[in-house]
């Protein structure tokens, strides 16, 4: 008698084994390759020379200034001398103007002398010559808070109208310096990363659409919030800042103020984490010029000033704007593939830095990381069935506008999600831009999908720390443009070395910060993606596709 029950239950079985043997068929890794790249990553590495370039003779990059046009042309021409084709600086826009900084001088002359450490803002214009005096405390802001901020403007410019003119003004109260108590320097632990791999607890959803959506006034609420908020609500919430800061900056200006002197927005040790102060956009309200100082020496200054002890700061500053063009660029380049060129595997970082920052780990080193992978694949002359095209953005500081703009002109308008051509040929994106730190795993951007292919992709790597899988979305770079189209886009887990603490759009973020080491992990982990993406039977798997954004009124 045959057994029904056993013969379904067996045939079940043989399937699943199937599926589950094509599967690690269709994603195994091929370790002969892996081997090569690791030999020439580890034994003749370039990534420190490319990062040299870009940081010590280029940097900083601002887009649109002469270190970012400059770089750009130096990395395309590396591309070429390597023999990747279809290299180019493809133009987007606009941008708006650029801006770079040609001196600084600030110093405390009387009570008794000391130079201050500090640096210009970045869109503001120099001062003409030295300035020099006793600032005025004009702090701005005292009760700031998201429902009055422009009350505060307001009452501000109520103040201090007729007041200000051809004053130093200091525009916050005395910043917080706090005791260190935390290393500067960290590394993930096991623990994070385990907490990091765990999903995170379903929140209730909230209708961002709502025009009557309340904004917490209390921090920790207002950045859960934030948390939640989809990538077009924050850069709404920005937009609103940014009128209010031209708002102040308009009233300074017209005032005639001579200088604003800002502490730092972070930071302590001489590291200077500055705040926003101009714009890019022409039609932004320039402010008078402006520096930011390292908390320690600007509270000294404030407690004089307050004292009424007599006192004198000598600053001055150059600053030029750059509007010879409004457009910027992304540097561009690929290697072509085999049996399926017409398909792309993108890898790419952002060129561009901060105003006051060289931009090593932010973000020169996930450029010269790209920039390696691209070198390693073109020596090795590995057998590539879809094309690998690197980019590197302009503008992403001001919030990704480069990738935005080559994914809409590319791929699809994130506003309507009509689709191009292109969107379908595209395999997938792998982005780097979180620091110097070695990559510890990928978060899958909620892309279950993707979970079993990079397990095995990362299998090869575990030994090297790398072996992390977090369903969580990760935001603030380059592959959002991507994943906001549909695409599948991933930026990697890394660990945060100094980046929070020391480096991230400060004036320390300097070469020296960059560790080799880390960054020769990051471009055979890096190396190897492509190569497997490029040559794997399917494209990545993709998420639905997205709804069009929702049309929101001010």
């Amino acid at each position: 008698m045959i057994d029904r029950p056993r013969i379904v239950s067996a045939l079940g079985i043989t399937l699943v084994l199937t599926a589950a043997t094509a599967l690690r068929a269709n994603d195994a890794v091929d370790r002969e390759v892996i081997h090569r790249i690791k030999q020439e990553v580890f034994y003749h590495t370039e990534v420190m020379d490319h990062l040299f370039h870009l940081v010590e003779v280029y940097g900083p990059r601002i887009t649109n200034s002469p270190g970012f046009d400059a770089s750009a042309k130096w990395a395309a021409s590396r591309l070429e001398e390597w023999g990747a084709e279809n290299v180019k600086l493809e133009r987007w826009g606009p941008f708006g103007q650029g801006w770079s900084r040609s001196y600084f001088s600030a110093h405390l002359v009387e009570p008794q002398y000391e130079m201050l450490i500090g640096v210009p803002l970045g869109w503001s214009p120099g001062t003409g010559g030295v300035v020099s005096g006793t600032p005025v405390i004009a702090p701005f802001g005292r009760q700031f808070t998201p429902k009055n901020f422009n009350q505060a403007v307001d009452e501000f410019s109520e103040q201090y109208k007729g007041k200000l003119r051809e004053r130093i003004i200091l525009i916050t109260d005395l910043k917080d310096v706090n005791v260190q108590s935390d290393p500067a320097m960290r590394r993930l632990s096991r623990d994070d990363l385990s907490r990091r791999a765990k999903a995170p607890i379903p929140l209730v959803p909230i209708d961002f659409t709502d025009p009557d959506l309340e904004i917490p006034e209390n921090d920790r609420r207002r950045s859960r919030l934030f948390s939640q908020a989809p990538r077009w609500f924050r850069e709404r919430w920005r937009e609103r800042l940014r009128k209010v800061q031209g708002r102040l900056n308009e009233f300074l200006t017209s005032e005639g103020v001579s200088l604003v002197i800002h502490p730092a927005s972070r930071g302590d040790g001489g590291t200077v984490f500055p705040p926003r102060s101009g714009d890019r956009r022409v039609d932004h309200p320039i402010p008078p010029p402006s520096i930011a100082l390292t908390p320690e020496h600007y509270n000294r200054i404030y407690r004089l000033v307050e004292n009424e002890v007599p006192m004198k700061v000598e600053v001055e500053v150059k600053t030029a704007f750059h509007r010879e063009t409004l457009d910027s660029v992304n540097v561009i380049g690929e290697i072509p593939g085999g049996a399926k060129k017409d398909e792309i595997v993108m890898i790419g970082a952002h060129l561009d830095s901060t105003a006051a920052a060289l931009g090593a780990t932010d973000n020169a080193a996930g450029c010269a990381v790209m920039l390696e992978v691209m070198r390693v694949l073109a020596k090795l002359d590995l057998k590539l069935d879809r094309t690998v095209r690197i980019a590197l953005w302009g503008g992403e500081e001001q919030g990704l506008l480069g990738s935005k703009a080559y994914v809409k002109e590319h791929f699809a308008d994130p506003r309507t999600m009509l689709l191009t051509s292109e969107h379908e040929n595209f395999a997938g994106y792998f982005n780097l831009d979180n620091g110097t730190g070695k990559i510890r795993g990928v978060h899958l951007q909620g892309n279950d999908m993707v979970r079993p292919i990079f397990r095995t992709w990362l299998g090869p790597f575990n030994d090297m720390g790398a072996d992390t899988l977090s369903i969580r979305n990760t935001g603030g770079t380059d592959h959002l443009s991507f994943d906001a189209v549909g695409l599948p886009g991933f930026q990697f887990i890394q660990d945060p070395v100094e980046y929070e603490t020391r480096t991230h759009h400060s004036n320390m973020d300097a070469y020296d910060r960059a560790q080799p080491g880390d960054l020769m992990q990051a471009v055979v982990v890096i190396a190897s993606f492509a190569y497997h993406a490029a040559n794997r039977e399917e494209k990545l798997p993709r998420k639905s596709l997205p709804e069009p954004l929702p049309a929101i009124s001010e």
